[in-house]
């Protein structure tokens, strides 16, 4: 799909958009052109496939004729992001501001500084979708919470969470974040094979709490066209997260993704509570042994009493194993619900994870790809509409 369209006829400008764009989920679309169409349709006319996110004006168009098309992007397509590459001027400052442009860039600028200029309109025309609401074509869904826990640590639960948000980036490309809430060991910045400059820690302080624009510069780009917040790189700023930081934090991020997929730390400590408070969605994870299996049941137990259960629950049972002597059916008796996801052992899963490229993200055919894939499809919209035959279909374990 194209997502970024750029107007010029400088071939190495568009040439090193078109490098920019690589590491970025979508395509971009060069017009060749010296000049300007007399309307944005005009120019949107040409784009295929999805709605594009982001026009580069420029370099070498008339700078009063990019203006007066940005103004009417600003007025009829507001969820278009527009950038100006041109000369810098202390004279285009103030007008591309009042025409609704969302940046300038140097037409010498390189391929990197042109894919963070890209990243930064990206999602800065997902608010704006999603401030729109349903007045725009695609609709939206939007504000989803969908808590990945586990009372045990070890069964798989990062696996899931990772490989579930990169399932939905397909589905909502630019509209799904990551937030990894296991603060003092949390693992999806190694799961996804990220640097993170910004940390958690950084967006429950500061500016952050108050600017959505300015937490959003904290989030590291996954390049399968998710965000990620990971967790702090010092576990001591474990103690100074509050629960209530952390539900200021994920209503902040309901506010601007329509998925925001949680990975929390194992146990029911006061983020775990404070995430369940807002939860539409909870995906419990537990493995083929006894202990975790009387670990869910427990925490089962004790947050219908403190009446913190997601309406919307998942069951996903890993590493099933034929021969640890346990079968589906002994899972189900002992929490007391059916199981939703059975997810195989498998060799795959310890190579993508030690390469840090989730299964879905590089379209494995493995049984354990098959289930992840199965439970993203419960999160995609419309699904509580369809006709399930069989509701809590049990798998064969092998």
């Amino acid at each position: 799909m194209s997502r970024f369209v750029v107007v010029t006829a400088d071939t190495g400008f568009s040439e090193r958009a078109q490098e920019a764009a690589k590491g970025l989920h979508g395509q971009i679309q060069v017009l060749p052109a010296n000049y300007l169409p007399p309307s944005p349709e005009d120019i949107l006319r040409t784009v295929s496939a999805e709605p594009a996110e982001v026009v580069l004006l420029g370099p070498g168009l008339p700078t009063e004729d990019a203006i007066r098309i940005a103004s009417l992007f600003d007025l009829q397509f507001p969820e278009v992001s527009v950038v100006l590459v041109t000369v810098a001027d202390e004279g285009i400052a103030l007008p591309a501001m009042r025409a609704g442009i969302r940046d300038l860039l140097q037409p010498d600028a390189s391929s990197e500084d042109i894919k963070r200029m890209l990243e930064r309109a990206s999602l800065a025309s997902a608010s704006r979708r999603r401030g729109l609401g349903a007045t725009l074509p695609e609709g939206k869904v939007g504000g989803r919470v969908i808590a990945v826990m586990s009372p045990k640590g070890g069964v798989g639960k990062t696996t899931v969470t990772t490989n579930l948000a990169v399932a939905l980036g397909k589905v909502a490309p630019m509209g799904v974040v990551i937030l990894d809430l296991d603060l003092q060991f949390g693992d999806v910045a190694s799961g996804l094979l990220l640097e993170p400059e910004r940390t958690l820690a950084d967006a429950v302080t500061g500016a952050a709490v108050q600017d959505s624009l300015v937490l959003k510069s904290y989030l590291t780009l996954h390049n399968s066209g998710i965000y990620a917040l990971c967790a702090p790189l010092n576990p001591a700023q474990a103690d100074q997260i509050t629960g209530e930081q952390v539900g200021h934090l994920i209503r902040q991020l309901a506010d601007e993704f329509q998925y925001v997929v949680v990975d929390t730390a194992p146990g029911l400590g006061e983020h775990l509570l404070a995430t369940l408070d807002l939860a539409t969605d909870a995906v419990w994870v537990c493995g083929m042994d006894v202990p975790s299996i009387r670990g869910l049941r427990t925490g089962f137990q004790i947050l219908t009493e403190l009446d913190l259960m997601p309406d919307t629950r998942h069951v996903v049972l890993n590493f099933a194993d034929r021969k640890s002597g346990l079968s589906v059916q002994d899972v189900e008796a002992t929490i007391g619900r059916p199981v939703d996801i059975v997810l195989p052992r498998s060799r795959v899963v310890p190579f993508s994870t030690n390469k840090g490229v989730p299964l879905l993200q590089e379209g494995s055919r493995d049984g354990v790809a098959r289930g992840l894939g199965q439970l993203a499809e419960r999160f995609k919209p419309g699904w509580e509409e369809r006709p399930h035959k069989k509701l809590h279909r049990r798998a064969l374990v092998s």
